[in-house]
């Protein structure tokens, strides 16, 4: 294999870099180091067709980003003539799915005041100010959310709900909420802000139960989706170093 590393030079050495680089960034299992620093262009290789490849389908937000940006212009110049809660909805709907989400908040707010009857429009909101950090300003629309329906989007804003009470030290809201969302609901995300929330009250050996949850959740989900909440166990990962170590 190596004999024939000169007949590959330099793109065999690029290869190995690109893999390198891709490693870096997205950060799967540690043995693929292992396989593209000693496995040389073939093991980049490997690793790009079993990591890199899948990965593609990952990026299909991007490309439809460039859609997303002319409608977004339509979209606007639609509002001149017809300032409707639809629209508003649909352009928050667009600057969330581009992360503008200071955009997308203020797009929402201004459905509400037209129209605020749809609870799809607070969670969406409380979906905004979350991804700006605003947990203050999340909490009202998720409990207005899971005041209407319990069960919605699975659970989910049940449980982001119980995390921002967490995060905001209203810890004997969160305790009742997360115990019935973790009833139904075992997405990777609700797992690790059960744990990180078992580890703020001082709960390690319930905390440490969960991540380790968390970490066997990844050997039952399919491959793409494994990709898709790889931040999650990633954050799994790091929780139960630091319990180790407490």
């Amino acid at each position: 294999m190596f004999g024939l590393s000169h007949l590959f030079y330099p793109w065999g050495f690029l290869v190995q870099i690109f893999a390198i680089v891709h490693f870096v960034r997205r950060r799967p299992e540690n043995y693929w180091f292992y396989v593209i620093f000693f496995g040389g262009w073939l093991g980049g290789a490997v690793y790009i067709v079993a990591e890199v490849i899948p990965d593609l389908g990952l990026l299909r937000g991007v490309f439809q980003g460039f859609g997303r940006r002319s409608r977004i212009q339509k979209v606007e110049t639609d509002i001149l003539d017809n300032p409707s809660p639809a629209n508003y909805e649909e352009l928050g709907e667009l600057y969330k799915d581009q992360g503008q989400f200071e955009k997308a908040q203020e797009a929402f707010t201004k459905a509400i005041a037209a129209r605020g009857d749809s609870i799809y429009t607070f969670y969406s909101r409380a979906l905004c100010s979350l991804g700006l950090n605003d947990l203050d300003g999340a909490i009202p629309d998720l409990e207005r959310v899971v005041t209407a329906d319990r069960k919605f989007d699975y659970y989910r804003a049940a449980g982001l709900l119980a995390d921002a009470y967490a995060r905001t030290g209203q810890l004997e809201r969160a305790d009742p909420l997360f115990a019935e969302v973790t009833q139904i609901s075992t997405t990777p995300e609700t797992l690790y802000n059960y744990a990180s929330f078992l580890k703020t009250v001082n709960r390690p050996d319930e905390a440490r139960e969960w991540a380790q949850k968390l970490q066997a959740k990844k050997r039952t989900l399919p491959r793409y989706m494994q990709r898709r909440e790889r931040p999650w166990f990633r954050k799994g990962k790091t929780l139960l170093k630091e319990l180790a170590s407490a």
